[in-house]
């Protein structure tokens, strides 16, 4: 039952169940969804804030059943709103309806997997957009979905990505080859073990999406590992709020160089949104710069640095995986770490070693996007 009460020209107080929802009357002035407010095609906003009469106040308020019209001064202005969208509007604090927070995801342990990796079949995913729905899900849920069965054919993780959002071309490419190179100019293109990490922290914005497309196995090792980094924050949030807190709050220096590259970001390893829950995890020593903060504060980040790695590398947080040809992973690179074990090269060509991935970088707004569009199609 719903009943609605002009509230000292404010705003209006609407009576839901047993809700109370409170709307002040520049922020109905604002959202008025008429066509002189609103374009009816492209559904953007037509008056900009500052045309909106300064001291705006509601005069009366209507109710027509499943509306309420809502007349303003000082410009006699008559805006009309569903209750449904008031309802689904209410006011309190939200991060912006993005799903990006800690509060939206599914936060694990690889023992919580044991039932099953979020994962799909590249040909069910092309042929049932239920299918393709179910696997983006799971990467804005879990943080990754695992594509069995992608032709492996170089260049095909560009098709992947293509699949729900845009290639984010960076110095390295649209696409990059992530094997054994004769001079490497990242340690990811040698045998060595990597620990986990996330890439490119020295981007601001970071990719926020990660393509890994397995063309040939190792013959011995290279495992990929995955880390939930945010399952990680929550755990040493509850731990030690002190070491948590130094994290989220101390912007670290990552710097990458090479022939006509020198890209440079500082950031927390912890990144918040308001009020206070994990929004990124940003990781990966090799990359770090020196911290030139005052010493009190140097020597406090680096008990919480070390506090944060020995976290993420307990064996007990790391999902290990063998990539074979035609997998495809996909991830949350804000979220997810990803590491490798060593492995022996083998079948030696022009300095090259047996294991090829390529890879693609991609982002979170395109994914969520075909996902929300996925499920507007849906009969």
């Amino acid at each position: 039952m719903y009943s609605q009460l002009l509230h000292s020209g404010e705003g209006v107080e609407l009576a839901a169940g047993d809700r109370l929802l409170r709307f002040p009357a520049v922020w109905l002035r604002d959202n008025c969804p008429c066509a002189e407010c609103v374009d009816p095609g492209s559904k953007q906003k037509l008056k900009d804030i500052t045309e909106i009469p300064n001291g705006t106040v509601v005069t009366a308020v209507e109710d027509a059943g499943e509306s309420v019209v809502v007349t303003f001064a000082p410009d006699r202005h008559r805006s009309t709103f569903t209750r449904s969208w008031l309802a689904a509007h209410a006011l309190g604090w939200a991060d912006g309806g993005d799903g990006r927070t800690e509060d939206d995801k599914d936060l694990w342990l690889p023992a919580d997997l044991v039932s099953g990796l979020p994962e799909q079949s590249w040909p069910r995913y092309l042929a049932e957009p239920s299918a393709r729905a179910h696997a983006l899900d799971a990467v804005l849920r879990w943080g990754f979905v695992l594509l069995h069965d992608v032709p492996a054919e170089a260049g095909l993780v560009l098709e992947v990505a293509a699949s729900f959002g845009f290639v984010r071309e960076t110095n390295y490419g649209r696409l990059f080859d992530v094997r054994v190179e004769p001079r490497p100019g990242n340690l990811a293109y040698t045998s060595r073990r990597i620990l986990p990490h996330t890439d490119n922290p020295y981007r601001d914005p970071v990719p926020t999406v990660q393509l890994l497309h397995c063309l040939r196995a190792a013959d011995d090792g290279g495992e990929t590992g995955l880390v939930d980094g945010f399952a990680a924050a929550v755990a040493l949030r509850a731990m030690d709020a002190g070491t948590f807190d130094v994290l989220a709050r101390t912007p670290v220096p990552f710097g990458y160089k090479e022939n006509g590259t020198d890209l440079r970001a500082s950031q927390p390893l912890i990144q918040l949104g308001p009020p206070g829950r994990i929004r990124g995890v940003r990781f990966n020593h090799r990359s770090t710069r020196a911290l030139r903060l005052p010493y009190p504060e140097v020597t406090a980040f680096y008990a919480a640095y070390r506090r944060w790695a020995e976290v993420l590398a307990r064996p007990e947080r790391q999902l290990n995986l063998r990539l074979m040809p035609g997998d495809c992973l996909i991830f949350d690179n804000t979220r997810i770490l990803h590491a490798r074990t060593a492995f022996s090269v083998t079948g030696r060509l022009e300095g090259r070693g047996r294991r090829h991935l390529q890879g693609c970088y991609a982002d979170l707004d395109g994914l969520a996007s075909t996902l929300a569009v996925l499920r507007q199609e849906r009969p």
